[in-house]
């Protein structure tokens, strides 16, 4: 893969861009406490987090035995009426993000997010924070597979004219790491998110930062 001439970097939300971990916390727990089941840890959501609002509803209920399919669709339409109710509680930007985003921008690269939180969270979330610096923005649709299947990357990167050749994926998340290599992109795992450096190493991330200066230093440089 040449990627001497980058022009597409699209990044994951979730612990990439934003820490909506406790937000997460926040709307899980307060869905679990509706439905008289016990809370789980902020920590242990870092691990349930990752494959989008249906599964992450589907492993907090059986975190303590609690699935029941006949339940589950109530269960999740409070859990995601309630987040799209208030997408913007105890979530941050990291440090350094907005900084890279304009470097990059006035660098002239394209900027996406593809993110497996749903696709009406996504818009909402991506334009408070950032307004409208990003080219593309998907969130995960009901109609269509979640990461890591490539089928929204994919459509991203053509209705923005790049390639495989001249993109890159950055996430924090094995999920993040098997898309982008999936769909041929080269790989930036980020140490600051949810996950480790031993489950990035894992999924092969060819590229593994600590500090968004290191991916800006990496695309300038192409």
């Amino acid at each position: 893969m040449d990627i001497s001439k980058i022009k597409l970097v699209a990044f994951d939300l979730d612990g990439t861009l934003l820490n909506t971990i406790n937000t997460i916390e926040y709307h899980a727990n307060n869905t679990l406490r509706h439905f008289g089941f016990p809370e789980i840890s902020v920590d242990r959501y870092k691990i349930l987090v990752g494959n989008g609002a249906r599964i992450l509803v589907e492993r907090m209920l059986k975190e303590n035995d609690n699935f029941n399919p006949d339940t589950f669709d109530e269960i999740y339409n409070y859990y995601t009426a309630t987040y799209d109710s208030d997408v913007k509680i105890h979530t941050e930007i990291y440090p350094g993000i907005e900084n890279m985003l304009k470097e990059l921008k006035e660098q002239g690269f394209k900027l996406a997010v593809l993110s497996n939180k749903p696709n009406d969270a996504v818009q909402e979330t991506v334009k408070l924070y950032f307004g409208d610096i990003f080219d593309s923005v998907y969130g995960a649709f009901e109609d269509l597979p979640k990461k890591p299947d490539t089928t929204i990357l994919k459509k991203l990167m053509k209705e923005l004219d790049c390639d495989i050749e001249n993109s890159i994926y950055v996430g924090d998340t094995g999920v993040d790491m098997k898309t982008g290599k999936g769909g041929g992109l080269f790989t930036i795992g980020v140490l600051w998110g949810f996950r480790s450096k031993e489950e990035l190493v894992e999924n092969n991330a060819d590229l593994i930062v600590s500090s968004t200066d290191e991916i800006l230093k990496f695309a300038s440089e192409r």
